[in-house]
């Protein structure tokens, strides 16, 4: 797997060194670049808007004040906009370890709480999962309790009320991703 990771990001270079797509033309700024988001697809399915050659699982976001559009880059591609290769692999490389810790959330042990709802603690939160309505809600706390959210909405599976508290608790972490 890393060596068709290294393999990927080695043909990606080559891509940007030989020009190709926006990198070639005139009127696309290839400096200065801002990434403001980053998108796990899941699987590579897009291509790259810089190069125009690759296909790409994680979406670099970047914008820049002498270009109208957000383009939507692969790894390198964005790093080489940015002026900084590091920043962009610790971007991806942060959301791969959160795809993974996804990937395991709902294979983690749950304990079931005396009202019989599945409960877990988790990134200093206690997510409790619970039916409400027909379908399925998740309550996160604080372990001080200092903070409780409730999902806004229902979800049609008691595994995807997990997955959706599993995502609200990520966005709650402090982050160096934009």
């Amino acid at each position: 797997m890393k060596a068709t990771m290294n393999h990927t990001l080695e043909h990606e270079e080559s891509l940007v060194a030989a020009g190709r797509g926006k990198w070639s033309q005139s009127g696309v700024p290839h400096r200065g670049w801002r990434c403001v988001d980053i998108e796990d697809l899941g699987e590579p399915q897009v291509q790259c808007e810089m190069c125009e050659s690759q296909t790409i699982r994680f979406i670099h976001h970047m914008e820049h004040p002498n270009y109208s559009e957000v383009l939507e880059v692969g790894c390198i591609c964005a790093g080489h906009m940015e002026g900084d290769i590091s920043a962009a692999r610790i971007r991806e490389t942060s959301m791969k370890n959160r795809a993974g810790r996804r990937k395991r959330w709902l294979t983690r042990k749950w304990r079931i709480s005396a009202k019989g709802n599945p409960w877990l603690r988790a990134d200093g939160y206690r997510i409790t999962v619970y039916e409400r309505g027909g379908g399925w809600a998740a309550t996160i706390s604080s372990e001080d309790n200092s903070s409780v959210q409730h999902s806004r909405r229902n979800y049609n599976t008691q595994d995807k009320a997990k997955l959706a508290a599993f995502d609200h608790i990520t966005r709650l972490q402090p982050s160096s991703d934009p």
